[in-house]
């Protein structure tokens, strides 16, 4: 009844022709920088590609839009301050493809629902606003004032504010995103969930009853001093290339590199940097010196076994190895956390985190010896039902060597998306900090409502039982972003009306509510000329810069509105008289908006004179400092029990993970290069033994699926790989699996679903 009925919420399963190679060990390359200007000539042609390319991460240029990776704060490459996927995700943004009124006359819902991802991201950007009536199949032509009136009136037709979502995604600027939360506040709710909710929940919640702070402590240069980084669930190759650089750097400057994976990626072993000699020659690429394959949420358990070694090693050497000036002075729980560590066994912890010991003593010995030490990480820690304790681990691990606070030390949370971490820190969160709350009373004068709103999992959840019936998407993929593919997309058929803010056609405008919008608007690299004057918008990024974004390309339609003209727009319709905000005067000049920024946002004063400094400024980050803003006005220790899931019988626990041809649920091509996976995305990493013992052969057709809660969830028709992974446990793409993560699998204390400890089964496909 769902294919039939509906259009296809997720990727046809069908297979498009698997070609392997053995996987690489090096990232980047000269391949790295034909493919990503084959990218921008293929979709922007030379001239208009390369306008953009200059200007792509320069001051006085245009943010990324893919990851948050800092630029650096002096000397910029003048010719290509990007990476490969930073090119792709422009090439995307800044194609001469349109997607015009025929397109969509000619297509109806069902038959781009057929396409694949893929095919749907490669029609162009979006030309003009459309709706979507109730009971039709095409999307139709609507004015700009006939889309705010629709909007408006769906919204106030509602029995509370409450019953409207207003979704978020990383992409967002400071100032759109600002807007945005203010118009929804003043609307009454707090229903904002983010991709935040997705992907660094559990590193905001564990750093902040930590630390003080939900972000990293670090600045790209303290990666250039440290001693020793680790980096944990996260392959940087793939998916933040620009860190290559600053590790290289790292390593030539001395620190040791660790790096702790499921998986050997090739961005984490070794990288040839493109802009050298001797990387074009391919003779300086070795990264990581010690490499420990940890089982998928095993992470915990190693840096438990790795504190216990260091206090093996205290205990022989009183006063060498730990910093007890530190932990006496600038921490608390320190003896609760001696006495559990006490309790310990190195074996089963060894055994639980999949690392045999001698390995796990190995790295020990390197973090005695140092003092500068850096942890990374990314979403392999994030995405389990214990993340928020692997996090905490984590800081526990730092502060026995008081390595926070202090140049070449910290924490470095690595954010998925450009603005991800701005759009929290000017407001986007379903909580209301009580500063806010404060402030917009003291600037404009209404009270913010103090209930909590839904997150990402609860609107779902909340859209499945009815109790949300308008959502709305700032940006994003929601559908494909999010678990539980067929459940969420039941949830947003409850919907009366579903609006999607997007520059590009994504699947989530296919799957839809009774009625439904798209908002076409500009992209990052699009001019702003936004109240008749050329505008620039602002980010955030990984370690807390904030710097101006100016567009450079002409917008490939004269329909499409900035990000701050919709949220200003759709707030004077459907607010009307009753509003205490001037949306006007924050149409007319974005310095308005950051003026007001300034006065609710601690951190942000003097604004408008800083954002245009060419480097940006740092926002204050007291764990940077040595300053805990914990109640006890301290670091905390905390207590807690390492467990990793195993398989149980039959099963295999699930990761999903990115191919190196996507960013997010965008997929710009078919080819996973470093893993040697090509033409194909429907596939399964599977330990070579576990192939065997199914009975299967690599290159065959299996079904995976799970029965969690009682409801089948099934994903079908993935080619078997033989890959170098641990045993009882597989991979797929994201997120042709999320079908299979079921919505009430959450993080503690986070509520992020866990996407990388699925349990499913597999089964062979008999043709």
């Amino acid at each position: 009844m769902e294919e039939t009925k509906y259009p296809n919420p997720e990727n046809p399963e069908k297979l498009t022709g698997l070609r392997l190679e053995k996987p690489r060990l090096v990232a980047a390359g000269v391949k790295a920088v034909a493919v990503s200007l084959r990218h921008i000539v293929e979709e922007a042609g030379v001239v208009r590609g390369n306008q953009a390319l200059l200007k792509l991460n320069q001051k006085g240029g245009f943010d990324c839009p893919s990851c948050a990776w800092p630029d650096p704060d002096g000397h910029r490459s003048p010719v290509a301050e990007y990476c490969e996927n930073g090119a792709k995700a422009v090439a995307e943004e800044a194609t001469e493809r349109s997607i015009g009124l025929d397109f969509f006359a000619e297509h109806s819902v069902f038959e781009l629902a057929e396409l694949s991802d893929l095919e749907i991201g490669k029609k162009g950007r979006l030309a003009h606003p459309m709706y979507l009536p109730k009971g039709s199949s095409y999307y139709q032509p609507i004015s700009w004032e006939g889309a705010f009136a629709k909007l408006a009136q769906h919204l106030n037709a509602l029995d509370s504010p409450d019953e409207a979502v207003f979704y978020t995604s990383g992409r967002t600027s400071n100032e759109a995103a600002f807007l945005y939360q203010l118009f929804v506040r003043e609307y009454g709710t707090n229903n904002l969930p983010d991709c935040s909710n997705l992907c660094h929940e559990s590193t905001s919640v564990a750093l902040s009853e930590a630390l003080g702070i939900g972000k990293g402590s670090i600045k790209l240069e303290d990666l250039y001093e440290a001693e020793v980084i680790m980096i944990m669930g996260q392959n940087p190759g793939t998916n933040h290339p620009r860190m290559l650089t600053a590790l290289q750097k790292a390593k030539r400057n001395g620190a040791t590199i660790i790096s702790v994976n499921p998986l050997q990626e090739a961005g984490l072993l070794g990288f040839n940097n493109p802009q050298t000699v001797r990387g074009v020659l391919n003779l300086d690429h070795q990264l990581t010196d010690i490499f420990l394959q940890v089982r998928p949420n095993g992470d915990l358990a190693l840096l438990q076994a790795l504190a216990k070694l260091l206090l093996q090693a205290e205990a022989k050497a009183p006063g060498s190895v730990l910093d007890q000036e530190f932990i006496r002075n600038k921490t608390a729980g320190y003896e609760g956390y001696l006495e559990h560590l006490q309790r310990q066994n190195l074996a089963p912890l060894a055994e639980q985190s999949g690392v045999p010991l001698p390995k796990i003593h190995q790295a020990a010995d390197v973090l005695a010896r140092k003092k500068k030490i850096i942890i990374c990480w990314a979403m392999g820690l994030t995405q389990h039902a214990n993340a928020v304790d692997t996090i905490r681990e984590v800081v526990n691990l730092l502060l026995l060597k008081g390595s926070i606070g202090k140049p070449g030390a910290g924490t470095c949370p690595v954010r998925g998306h450009s603005n991800v971490q701005g759009d929290r820190t000017v407001g986007i969160w379903e909580k209301v900090r009580p500063e806010w709350r404060e402030n917009i009373r003291k600037v404009y004068g209404f009270e913010v409502p103090e209930r909590h709103g839904y997150d990402v999992v609860n609107a779902i959840r909340a859209m499945h039982a009815g109790r949300a019936k308008v959502f709305l998407a700032m940006g994003g993929n929601f559908l494909s972003a999010t678990p539980d593919t067929l459940y969420t997309a039941q949830a947003l058929r409850q919907c009366r009306l579903t609006v999607h803010v997007s520059t590009k056609l994504n699947r989530s405008h296919l799957v839809h509510g009774e009625e439904a919008l798209i908002l076409p608007t500009l992209g990052r690299s699009d001019r702003d000329l936004t109240g008749g004057a050329e505008q620039f918008v602002s980010c955030e990024n990984s370690t807390g810069v904030v710097q101006a974004s100016r567009g450079v390309l002409t917008p490939v339609s004269d329909q499409l509105l900035s990000e701050v003209a919709i949220v200003c727009r759709l707030a004077q319709a459907t607010l009307a008289h009753r509003t205490k905000v001037d949306w006007t005067l924050y149409e007319q000049h974005y310095d308005h908006i950051r003026n007001d920024i300034a006065r609710v946002i601690p951190g942000f004063e003097n604004y408008n004179e800083k954002v245009r400094r060419p480097a940006g400024f740092y926002l204050p980050n007291p764990a940077r400092e040595g300053t805990f803003n914990t109640p006890a006005g301290k670091a905390l220790f905390h207590v807690a029990e390492a467990h990793a899931p195993a398989p149980a019988p039959g099963e295999y626990l699930l990761m999903t993970l990115r191919s190196h041809d996507q960013f997010n649920t965008t997929i710009y091509g078919l080819d996973d290069r470093y893993r040697g996976v090509h033409n194909e995305r429907r596939v399964v990493f599977m330990n070579i033994q576990n192939i065997l013992e199914d009975g299967l052969q690599s290159g065959e057709v299996v079904d995976l699926y799970n029965t969690h809660g009682g409801r089948e969830r099934v994903a079908r028709t993935f080619v078997v790989v033989a890959y170098d992974i641990p045993y009882g446990y597989l991979a797929t793409y994201f997120p042709e699996a999320n079908v299979l993560v079921p919505i009430d699998t959450t993080a503690r204390g986070s509520n992020t679903p866990v996407f990388k400890t699925v349990a499913v089964k597999v089964q062979k496909v008999i043709s």
